[in-house]
């Protein structure tokens, strides 16, 4: 395969995209193109992305005065790019620095390989045998511990997976596009042993911005308020649920479909109703 098209959505965080930006263009080979796309009007982090907008590895630059958000800027990758590989890395994480060599060889050895990613949660949010339990064997040595999402960065995936799914809609999320390439058949999953994905947000993290509960209130994240977080120590446990939540992840695609999806959505209503926050 040839060519690797990634995308960075930049936002109001100037401290994580001087990490970040940088960390990213270091990684990528010669034939990497990074998009740049920036949201908002924070003049700090616009900054910090102008400053490299002439590294050779940058191919485009966009700026959208308002938020657009993630799927705007996702689709914009996907219908413009050119090359056979797709990706996002987030302006707030620091993916393993040999991460694109590693997974472009298991997109390149293993055609049924659709998005396969890096892997954000510490060692102590591993949960050994739910990860045995979905450990998965390909050719020439690769292994993923299959799930039918990953996290939206740190990614790679093929174009033609994006070709048979189409863009992202405005019902979509990541996490239910992935669901509908895998049920054409595209294998997704996180490579294992796990590349390791600094997600700066996680409190745990050495370069995180979230110190005390007022840093956290302060420039609390989008999921955060839609669940009603408000300290660190509950962002920290969503964050331990969260990796708990994917470990344990049925392989079962009928799960994520007709009145199993149905009851799911139901009690998350029900608990956000009488609790104020949705789980998880």
């Amino acid at each position: 395969m040839t060519g690797i098209d990634i995308l960075m959505i930049t936002y109001d965080r100037p401290e994580y995209v001087r990490l970040s930006l940088p960390h990213l263009l270091a990684s990528c080979p010669p034939d990497a193109r990074v998009w740049l796309w920036h949201n908002g009007t924070d003049q700090p982090t616009l900054d910090a992305v102008e400053e490299l907008r002439d590294h050779p590895r940058v191919h485009r630059f966009h700026h959208s005065p308002v938020n657009a958000g993630l799927r705007e800027p996702t689709n914009w990758l996907w219908q413009e790019a050119t090359g056979d590989l797709l990706s996002k890395v987030d302006d707030d994480c620091l993916p393993d620095p040999g991460w694109l060599h590693t997974l472009r060889q298991a997109q390149d050895d293993v055609p049924e390989f659709g998005v396969i990613g890096t892997w954000r949660f510490p060692d102590e949010d591993v949960d050994d045998e739910l990860v045995a339990a979905k450990l998965a064997d390909y050719p020439n040595g690769h292994r993923l511990m299959r799930n039918h999402w990953v996290q939206g960065s740190g990614y790679l995936l093929k174009r033609e997976m994006v070709r048979q799914v189409g863009p992202l809609t405005e019902q979509d999320t990541f996490t239910t596009w992935c669901l509908r390439g895998a049920r054409l058949g595209w294998i997704n999953g996180w490579y294992h042993p796990f590349l390791p994905e600094d997600h700066m947000d996680d409190p745990r993290s050495p370069h995180t911005i979230y110190l005390t509960d007022e840093d956290f209130m302060a420039r609390r994240p989008l999921s955060a308020k839609r669940t009603g977080v408000t300290t660190v120590a509950e962002w920290t446990e969503q964050m331990r649920h969260s990796a708990r939540v994917v470990q344990a992840a049925s392989l079962d695609l009928r799960e994520y479909q007709g009145w199993r999806r149905r009851r799911r959505t139901v009690t998350r209503r029900i608990r956000l109703a009488l609790t104020g926050r949705a789980p998880w």
